[in-house]
């Protein structure tokens, strides 16, 4: 995570008309509350990053050391910001974002995506690049505002395909690991965003389908069957895991994965990646071409992405 602490904290909300050149900070969005966007490059459709799960605009706005940087790349060739969710922290501080009750769901999120681009005056309609957890958030804001998104690039999305591709007794350990066990990070940050994927995943399946769009499906392709023992005994998992739950996970991720990209006619899939689940970390270049080529769609009329 990034280090600095609260200095982005002390920058004053910004009005929607200063968001035209490159900018940080909050954006009042009502009621009270503030939520943190960066903003920089020209150019439309703009591109709008929503991140995983806990993970703030640093996660895509900070560059891995000696590969290529996402978020400047993408403001290269068009406009493109990135924001924090209430909760998500920023290094060591709080979120820059202000608090909501937690657990919040996709829709709560969704809401507050569509409050933040009209306050912030990013047009529509948006190309939503999302990772992990942002991809239940982009994928329920698309089926939500329809004419709000013109394209979207998913990378490595959490979806109910994941629980539908479960037995009911292997979704209870997934879903425990998914929200993971924030009984001492309560302690030391209450506010910390908190998933309910149940809610979410229902919120989804109750929305409207997807419109026709330009669409990249990024998948990651390092299993997790063979690495679970290990993370067993390490203790970055609880000893109650299944040894072989690994394999369930990728089972079920290659069948969630394969029903994100039979989502809309002519969606792009692509399944080597030579990546875990931060593909925009171990395979930034990769991310960059799907998010050039879903805005070159974009702006060539096109409804599905080229053959």
């Amino acid at each position: 995570m990034p280090k600095p602490r609260l200095a982005a904290l002390l920058l004053a909300a910004a009005p929607a008309a200063a968001l035209a050149a490159d900018t940080a900070g909050p954006v009042d969005i009502g009621g009270g509350r503030g939520i943190y966007v960066e903003c920089r490059g020209e150019g439309a459709p703009p591109v709008v990053i929503v991140a995983g799960a806990k993970a703030s605009a640093a996660d895509w706005t900070e560059a891995v050391p000696g590969k290529p940087d996402v978020f400047a790349a993408v403001a290269g060739f068009t406009r493109v910001c990135a924001y924090d969710r209430p909760g998500t922290p920023f290094g060591e501080a709080p979120s820059r974002s202000d608090p909501v009750p937690q657990p919040a769901t996709a829709a709560d999120a969704a809401a507050d995506l569509h409050a933040l681009l009209a306050a912030a005056g990013i047009a529509s309609p948006v190309v939503l690049v999302a990772h992990s957890y942002g991809g239940v958030i982009a994928r329920l804001y698309a089926r939500t505002w329809p004419d709000d998104v013109a394209g979207m690039v998913l990378v490595d999305a959490l979806s109910e395909g994941l629980r539908a591709a479960e037995t009911p007794e292997e979704w209870t350990i997934q879903r425990a690991l998914i929200s993971g066990d924030m009984t001492e990070t309560l302690k030391l940050y209450p506010e910390i965003e908190q998933l309910d994927p149940d809610r979410s995943f229902d919120q989804i399946l109750a929305a409207p389908p997807l419109r026709p769009m330009p669409l990249v499906v990024l998948s990651a392709d390092h299993p997790w069957g063979p690495l679970v023992p290990g993370f067993i005994a390490d203790g970055t998992l609880p000893p109650d895991i299944p040894p072989d739950f690994g394999y369930v996970t990728d089972r079920a991720a290659k069948q969630s994965q394969a029903a994100l990209a039979a989502a809309v006619p002519g969606a792009r899939h692509v399944t080597q990646t030579d990546s875990g689940h931060e593909i925009h970390k171990d395979q930034p270049q990769l991310v960059i071409d799907s998010i050039r080529d879903v805005v070159e769609a974009v702006r060539a009329g096109r409804t599905a992405m080229a053959p």
